[in-house]
């Protein structure tokens, strides 16, 4: 694997954690693979799943041109096909369609006609399981040779480190812009959050965290420092290593009927020397996603409230819509879901939980 060593990527690890701003990681990130990984072209984009309207383009060296119709030649992208089967794995275009389809393809042809002759693909979706997700798609022209299965290797030991990035500089970067990440982090309402510096030292808390972690943890679960064990054993674990190696390593997911904690673990940008880390707390009810796949965005929304206890009116303020279009919601939603009051679906969606609990299916 002449030039895909350790060294290069020890450099690349290193990139991915130096900031939280995702426009600068991309372009250095691009900068450090183009020499293990020679590409004519490369984006990073991160999008809604299966909304191909609501793509957000990071982009290195391609014409803008390309994105203009992308809309419409999504549903004929055999790239984005051939990923979202294999969530999370490095794929070359000869594992996602013939050559012969290759060159069929209307995305062929886009490329073809915007000066930019596609002819090898590798890419990867970037999945954590969220409302959104990532995708890094690197091409090459005729004047270079396919990517390589050592190539294909030293992208997928990236792919974890790539994902946890993308979803760190997502979640925390606009109040990183500010240049007061701590100060600003306080303000945000969706999540509570408590910095530390490692093994165990603690920087500072917002108001609810306190709260929150009581609820989720008992005094016998938290060490002398008051900090749960589970989470102090996972950021140890995370500092150890470096970062995580496997997905799902930098977050710890506690259930509770049909509510759901999720801790994530954010190495911060270095400052006065000291490697400060984040806890990202985020409460949430249980949506199960059979449920998700038959409902509305705003169904969903509107289902996920009555699980938190809301009544109607706290929902109508929350959504910002009328208090009858709320009842609307919940009646189809109900319909949709074969239930007919408030308790009879959060039973259902507890049941229905547990028992994917039970047969170890994921989502």
């Amino acid at each position: 694997m002449e030039g895909l060593g350790e060294r290069s990527l020890v450099e690349l690890m290193a990139v991915l954690s130096s900031s939280l701003d995702l426009n600068e990681v991309q372009t250095r990130f691009y900068e450090h693979l183009s020499r293990p990984l020679g590409a004519d072209h490369a984006a990073l984009c991160v999008s809604k799943p299966g909304r191909a309207q609501d793509y957000d383009w990071m982009v290195a060296q391609i014409p803008q041109a390309f994105f203009a119709h992308y809309s419409e030649l999504a549903g004929e992208d055999f790239v984005l096909r051939s990923v979202v089967r294999h969530r999370n794995m490095v794929l070359r275009d000869s594992e996602m369609v013939s050559r012969t389809e290759l060159k069929r393809s209307p995305l062929y042809a886009h490329c073809r006609n915007l000066g930019m002759p596609m002819e090898y693909v590798m890419a990867v979706l970037l999945d954590q399981g969220l409302d959104w997700h990532g995708g890094l798609t690197l091409y090459r022209d005729s004047q270079r040779h396919p990517f390589t299965d050592d190539e294909r290797i030293f992208l997928q030991r990236l792919t974890p480190m790539l994902a946890s990035t993308l979803r760190n500089c997502r979640l925390l970067g606009k109040v990183a812009q500010s240049g007061q990440l701590l100060e600003a982090l306080c303000r945000q309402n969706d999540f509570e959050l408590v910095v530390l510096n490692p093994p165990s030292t603690e920087v500072m808390r917002t108001s609810r965290a306190t709260e929150l972690l009581e609820r989720w943890f008992l005094r016998l679960e938290c060490s002398h420092s008051g900090l749960p064990i589970a989470l102090l054993g996972q950021l140890g674990q995370l500092v150890a290593t470096g970062g995580p190696v496997v997905f799902g390593q930098d977050t710890l997911v506690r259930e509770k009927g049909t509510r759901r904690l999720v801790t994530t673990f954010v190495p911060l940008p270095p400052q006065d020397g000291k490697q400060l880390w984040a806890l990202v707390l985020q409460e949430s009810s249980i949506i199960p996603e059979k449920w998700r796949k038959q409902l509305t965005e705003r169904e969903v929304e509107a289902v996920e409230a009555v699980m938190q206890g809301w009544d109607n009116q706290t929902i109508s303020s929350e959504l910002q819509c009328a208090l009858d279009t709320v009842k609307v919601h919940l009646r189809h939603s109900y319909s949709k879901l074969g239930v007919g009051s408030r308790a009879k679906l959060i039973s259902a969606a507890s049941e229905l939980n547990g028992e994917i609990h039970r047969l170890g299916v994921g989502g």
